[in-house]
């Protein structure tokens, strides 16, 4: 998307601020919910689960981590997810361990890291010490350590991988940290929607994709590995593709690979959606083209507010036209835009005339007689976007 930009026209009050873009969505966990808000604010849903979660209550890790707790009390107890901490309640019980375990929740610090984990404790007739009004872990580990944690014994109940800096600072300033592991990342079973994603991301068929787990962004990023595509995904994130991840822990896999995301100040699915509708449309390329504001979104148009939806041949053609607005561009360049065309330039002419057709308004693009084709833009942009890469 280029870097010469004009404020972005508004859609239409029948149209939300994510139509015309389409979002991959890598979550197992809340997918229908996060695709619903997408879908509500007019955008199209790519979902594949990059990992599945698997619960431990038959796992004798998770066995042993409860019998250490209730037989050897620690300081404090840091509860992270709501669903992980009733699984593990959940699998006390099983086990007939469920009055013992509760009785020493009771008698330690519990923190929880949010709201939702909060109202999991006090389902279990648990009361929390503590919650940060962030919902980060960062904040957390900060009281933690401001309070001191040298000498002290601290039980985390872990997120399907261990939480990246977390347990290593806790023991770096003296704790006996103890894991929790209520539940495990896996692969997909299918690995099939993972791969589409894949493809779809590096043919930059995307314009966002979202990750609300570190641990969905590192199997994204080794499935990639795994079919020799990582360079290519990269290049996608890092260039074309807006990587939005729901918080700073979600985006380290990213990060540690040279990628650069957006997160919202509040690391919730809600405030995630509300950063798309604001960046995306930001980074949509608007022109004024024979007399009408055109905005190119990912898959779709807008010509003065009114959406149009165009197909994969047409907008890989209006791209390559609006690389430089104003300029002719060849038919040998513009087949080349074309994907899967050959070498017939006839298959331009198809392609142009359906996309003349989807924008509604013919004049947009003029035909330069043995030359080409070029957009129709307005005589006082002439000089704002001449140099245009």
């Amino acid at each position: 998307m280029d870097d010469e930009q004009q404020r972005p026209v508004r859609p239409g009050p029948e149209h939300g601020p994510l139509a015309g873009f389409t979002v991959g969505v890598t979550a197992a966990r809340r997918a229908d919910e996060l695709g619903a808000l997408l879908q509500r604010r007019g955008a199209a849903v790519l979902h594949a689960p990059a990992l599945r979660i698997v619960p431990l209550a038959d796992d004798g890790e998770l066995l042993a981590a409860t019998k250490e707790i209730i037989h050897r009390a620690p300081d404090v107890v840091v509860a992270t997810t709501a669903i992980g901490f009733r699984g593990w309640i959940e699998a006390a019980e099983g086990w007939g361990l469920g009055g013992d375990l509760l009785g020493r929740l009771r008698e330690v610090g519990l923190l929880a890291r949010g709201p939702k984990v909060k109202g999991a404790i006090r389902a279990a007739g648990l009361t929390e010490e503590w919650s940060p009004s962030s919902e980060s872990m960062a904040e957390v580990l900060d009281r933690l350590l401001e309070e001191g944690v040298d000498g002290r014994r601290i039980a985390v109940q872990l997120h399907g991988e261990p939480l990246p800096g977390f347990v290593e600072s806790l023991r770096a300033g003296g704790a006996e940290v103890v894991g929790v592991p209520v539940y495990r990342w896996m692969p997909p079973e299918d690995i099939g929607p993972v791969d589409r994603l894949l493809d779809a991301t590096v043919s930059r068929g995307l314009d966002a994709l979202t990750f609300t787990s570190a641990p969905a962004a590192a199997s994204l990023l080794s499935r990639a590995e795994e079919r020799g595509l990582l360079p290519e995904l990269l290049a996608a994130l890092r260039h074309d593709v807006l990587p939005a991840c729901v918080g700073p822990v979600t985006a380290l896999p990213l990060q540690a690979r040279g990628v650069d995301t957006v997160q919202p100040e509040r690391f919730r699915l809600g405030p995630l959606v509300q950063l798309l509708c604001r960046e995306l449309p930001a980074r949509a390329r608007s022109l004024p083209i024979a007399g009408h504001r055109v905005e190119i979104r990912g898959h779709a148009v807008l010509v003065d507010g009114e959406l149009r939806p165009v197909p994969p041949a047409g907008m890989a053609l209006l791209r390559a036209l609006s690389r430089r607005p104003g300029w002719v561009v060849p038919r040998a360049e513009l087949l080349r835009a074309l994907p899967g065309a050959g070498r017939d330039e006839h298959a331009v002419e198809t392609a142009m005339a359906r996309l003349r057709t989807a924008l509604g308004t013919p004049k947009l693009i003029q035909t330069v007689v043995k030359r080409g084709y070029r957009l129709a833009l307005d005589p006082a942009a002439d000089t704002k976007y001449a140099d245009a890469p």
